[in-house]
């Protein structure tokens, strides 16, 4: 199994013949690069900012400081890459509008964006150094003792050196010896760059990635834009019923009317014939597109709400259907067009597959909660994963924070539950 991160790699053997030691050095080293341009940029641009703040020409550099932390976060979240293969996610929020002035308006009100202000800051001013001095102590000093036989054969002529500028050594057997406790020192100060390296990593992650709080943000965002979605498509599906209704539907009744009058005004013969089989189609068509206009959203749903709709589709089921609806009066019209055809589907699927004799509608609100309940007494078995239907119907469910459950052992009875938040005020989530 190969290690994660650099603490997995040091708790393993072999990681002084890994890649880590070196991934660790590489990630210090690159933070001391880092550190020092995001001094230099922040610094700059921040006092360049309040020097020309007083003729506003310095404004526009200030809010450039103030989104300093949003490219160094950028950076820093690929250098994590180095000694920690788990990503680090992006927490920023995306945009609700096109534009530079949508986008720095969302940033400037994000959390995010002022913490990683504060995470550059602290980069700049203290993290680099030390990464820098870290680097300095844990390589420079082992590779000088390692070299001694090097330097006392060339600066010390052959006959003396100083160790780390301390300690003489004369002989060249002293001169060996500390050579390997050099190499000795140097496998120890791979363990510290690992330890140091990881332990920066862990204080970036924890500035810069998702927190609770803010994978929170996240869902509820994630939520509101799905609601948003389903208004939408609500909205267009009443779009092009309308357009249906008013457009297509009133076009066929006219043809209809059309060839009902003709038919009136000739003689029996062929021509009467073709006139009599074109006012059929037309008739059968006209049925066809009112089921279709129906199907997309009904009238009645959208003019006198939930229970009158579940009753106008009781009407329709060839299968006998008891509604029982207790609704304090009209909720959203997302909540409702989903509440109407989970029934509309469960009664289609009832006739199909069930061999019930009757079923019942039923539903309550209270507790702050929209139920609603569909039975039959048909043979049960019914399977959601089967094509019936009812699993795209629960994804709608969910969408609007409901919850669909299907309970149908073999024999029956068959009985499907629908249960939607809503508020106070009976305004459903």
């Amino acid at each position: 199994m190969h290690p994660r991160n650099v603490w997995q790699a040091m708790s393993g053997p072999g990681f002084l013949l890994s890649s880590w030691p070196w991934r660790s050095v590489g990630y210090l080293l690159t933070g001391v690069v880092t550190g020092a341009v995001a001094l230099a940029g922040i610094a700059t641009t921040a006092a360049a900012g309040g020097i020309l703040a007083v003729v506003l020409v310095g404004l526009p550099l200030l809010v450039l400081a103030a989104l300093a932390g949003i490219p160094v976060a950028w950076v820093e979240r690929r250098r994590l890459r180095l000694i920690d293969r788990d990503p680090a996610p992006d927490r920023h929020r995306a945009p609700t509008a096109y534009g530079l002035w949508a986008w720095l308006t969302t940033r400037m009100r994000e959390r995010t964006t002022w913490r990683e202000l504060g995470y550059a800051v602290l980069f700049a001013v203290l993290l680099w150094p030390v990464d820098a001095i870290v680097l300095a102590v844990a390589l420079l000093a082992p590779l000088s003792v390692v070299a001694t036989p090097l330097l006392m054969a060339t600066v010390g002529g052959g006959r003396e050196t100083k160790v780390l500028k301390q300690w003489i050594v004369t002989s060249w057997p002293v001169a060996f010896a500390v050579a390997v406790l050099g190499l000795v020192l140097l496998g120890l100060c791979g363990y510290v760059l690992g330890v140091v390296a990881g332990a920066r990593a862990e204080l970036t992650r924890l500035l810069i990635a998702p927190r609770e709080g803010d994978l929170k943000e996240k869902v509820t965002e994630l939520a509101r834009s799905r609601l948003r979605l389903v208004d939408a498509f609500e909205t267009e599906r009443r779009r092009i019923e309308r357009d249906l209704h008013d457009g297509a539907q009133q076009r066929l009744v006219a043809l209809t009317m059309t060839l009902g009058l003709a038919r009136l005004d000739v003689t029996p013969g062929p021509l009467a014939d073709r006139l009599a089989a074109a006012h059929e189609e037309a008739d059968e068509a006209l049925a066809e597109l009112r089921e279709l206009i129906h199907g997309i959203h009904p009238k009645v749903l959208a003019d006198y709400g939930l229970p009158a709709a579940v009753a106008d589709a009781a009407d329709r089921s060839v299968v006998p259907v008891d509604v029982a609806l207790e609704l304090p009066g009209r909720l959203p019209q997302a909540v409702e067009a989903a509440a109407y055809f989970v029934v509309r589907e469960a009664l289609t699927n009832i006739a199909r597959h069930s061999g019930a004799n009757r079923a019942e509608v039923s539903g309550a609100h209270r507790d702050g909660r929209l139920f609603l309940q569909v039975r039959d007494d048909g043979r049960g078995g019914a399977d959601p994963g089967a094509g019936s239907g009812l699993t795209g119907l629960g994804d709608r469910v969910s969408a609007l924070g409901g919850r669909l459950s299907l309970s149908s052992p073999p024999g029956g009875p068959t009985l499907l539950r629908v249960e939607f938040p809503c508020d106070r005020t009976d305004r459903c989530a």
